[in-house]
């Protein structure tokens, strides 16, 4: 894939959920939320703070991680559905 997010935006997968319930009830796709965990695939440079110098990412390509139902931005590449988002939309990582 040939493509590289700008400052401080990450290229994210969703990790989709369990197709059953922990009781064994299978969930429709149409009774399914949109997952809101994610593998990071690619990160941008970080963005610049006042004096001109980069901020470091607080995350990396493979994390696993956790964002806002809402958050980012629907992309297709290579015919695979992803998300570009701001460092900022991520809620945390998971361990």
């Amino acid at each position: 894939m040939a493509f590289t997010p700008l400052h401080d935006r990450v290229l994210v997968r969703r990790i989709e959920g369990d197709e059953k319930t922990k009781g064994g009830l299978i969930i429709p796709d149409s009774a399914k939320e949109k997952p809101a965990e994610g593998e990071v695939i690619a990160v941008g440079a970080g963005a610049r703070d006042e004096d001109g110098k980069r901020v470091q990412m607080d995350v990396k390509k493979g994390d696993k991680i956790l964002f806002g139902k809402w958050s980012g931005t629907e992309i297709t590449l290579d015919g695979e559905e992803l998300l570009i988002m701001k460092e900022s939309d991520i809620l945390g990582l998971i361990a």
